[in-house]
Parts: structure tokens; sequence; C-alpha cells
């Protein structure tokens, strides 16, 4: 089996009480992709913080910030080099080679792309490039002569070509961040990433329900088991993750709309999105959780 590196994006979100956040996060996962230098230019003192409260062996990656990618779109200019070099002195404090480059859809890689690359220092670096527009054969050439890393959603699709590491950053197949995987989609896209047959598979989750995810698939990586979404089955599952957030009252299509992404335990060791059966309930207005969850029970039976 290929050597795992299984996490988020950020720890903010992971919380234990009387404990901080990323060193509780770097006692369950054993990799984050810091997010935070995607936003911000923390100190390198901050940065040093964090190598400091986190095992040995826990590795980082660095979200270039989007001042590079996005406002100045990889050119060969001052800032530029500025901007890269600040983001690869944080990975050597983070004892990292890992540097994220997304570029939004409207990037197009060019002649400056190139050039600005030509003239990186990249010894000790891998990039990893989240390219959002469409993939060519320049940006392919391109990616293949400083040797990146096709960064995908392995959710959606395979890497463009393989190399000795798979990095994945996992929305999944909803609006934006706004979705959760079931069993099955997690076991696609353990399938997916190995049969790139690369040495290292890196995995950043990053919907609404990226730690629990994460924690299942890593679960199920040394157990062969996934954990339960909920402490119910059935219904009762579905009434667990509604009391979450919904509200009454609601249309049934506003309950599949804003609930349906949801992943239940429809009975034991087999998980469906909600919508699956939000979609077959009466087409109505509920204004409770209760009266939901009894369309629920005769339709899942």
């Amino acid at each position: 089996m290929p050597d795992y590196l299984v996490g988020t994006g950020g720890w903010s979100y992971f919380n234990i009480p009387n404990k901080p956040s990323l060193k509780a996060y770097s006692e369950i996962f054993n990799f984050v992709e810091v997010n935070y230098t995607f936003y911000e230019y923390p100190s390198f003192q901050t940065v040093e913080q964090w190598r400091r409260v986190v095992p040995r062996n826990f590795t980082f990656s660095v979200r270039c910030h989007q001042d590079l990618t996005h406002r100045i779109g990889l050119k060969p200019t001052d800032e530029a080099y500025e901007i890269f070099y600040k983001m690869k002195n944080y990975a050597e404090i983070l004892q990292t080679p890992f540097l994220v480059l997304e570029t939004p859809s409207g990037y197009k890689a060019n002649k400056d792309s190139r050039d600005f690359l030509l003239t990186l220092n990249l010894r000790g670096v891998t990039l990893v490039w989240e390219y959002r527009a469409n993939i060519t054969p320049t940006v392919l050439k391109l990616m293949e002569d400083f040797n990146i890393v096709d960064c995908v959603d392995l959710s959606r699709q395979k890497p463009h070509f393989k190399r000795d590491v798979t990095y994945s950053r996992l929305f999944g197949k909803g609006r934006h961040n706004i979705y959760q995987f079931t069993d099955d989609e997690l076991t696609d896209i353990q399938r997916t990433a190995e049969q790139s047959n690369s040495k290292q598979i890196i995995l950043a989750y990053h919907g609404l329900k990226m730690n629990s995810d994460a924690l299942r698939f890593q679960q199920h990586l040394k157990t062969g088991r996934y954990l339960p979404v909920t402490f119910e089955t059935g219904a009762e599952s579905a009434k667990e993750v509604l009391a979450e957030d919904a509200t009454f009252p609601s249309s049934k299509s506003n309950l599949v709309k804003e609930q349906g992404w949801k992943v239940i335990d429809i009975r034991k060791n087999q998980t469906v999105h909600l919508s699956e059966y939000l979609s077959r309930i009466p087409n109505k207005n509920y204004l409770s959780i209760d009266e939901v969850v009894m369309e629920l029970k005769a339709v899942i039976g």
C-alpha cells in the first residue's frame, strides 16, 4: 500500500475542549494543508509555533498566498518572487517540501508562467498545482518540465499524469464545499488514488464535513471498516443530521437543497445522501423535524 497522508484544509474547525486546535488535530491526523497562508502572511514566529506543537512525523503543506496566484498570476515580478520565497520560508520552517498553487478558472498559463517557474530556486520544493482552467497540452508540458504534481479532486476526476506523489484537494460533487462523502464515494477515492501507482498519496478534505470525512477514510485505511456517521440508522439517523441546523417551516425542495448533501446511516455499514430519501417524501411545507421523519419512515421502511 502507498504511504497515505490524510487530513483537512486547516485545523481551526477542529475543536476539543481545553486543548489547542492544532495540537488536538495532530493527535488524530498525520497531515494538514495550511490554508491560512492563502489569506494572510503569518509571522515566522507563529509558523515556528505550529511546528513545535505537532509530532515530529506530522506533515504540513503550505498553500501559496492568493496575491501570487490570483492577483499577480505567476508573473516574473519582484513582488511575485518576494511572496513565493516567503511561502518557501514557511515550508522550510514547517519542514515540508509541499507548496500548493491554486490558480482560478480564469487564469491561463502562458510564457510569463514558464519564465517565473524557470527563474525560481525550487531546490527542496515540490510544487503542487490545482489548475482550475481547462488543462491543455501546454499546461501539461509545463508541469512535466518542472516536475509539478497535478492536483485534482479525485472524487471528480483522475490526475492527468502520474507522479510519485498524488495530491488531491477534495470538495466533492456539491455546490462549492457543501458536501459529505458516503462510504462508497470514499472507497472510490481510494481506488482512483491507488490507480496512480504513486508512492505517496496526500488527501486534503475540504467539505463542510471534512473532519468527519477524513477521519472515516483514515479509519477505513487502518481497519477496513468505516465509522458510522450517526448513532442511529434509517429515519432516526436522518433526524440526527436534520437536528444540526434544519429550520422550519420548510418546503420539500428547500430541505433537499439545504440538507440533502448530508450523509445518513441508512442501515448498519451502509450510508447514503439524505437527498435520496428526501426526494421521495410528499411535496409540501413541513412544520417540524418530526413531521419530516414521519414521512421518511414511510419511504425508508
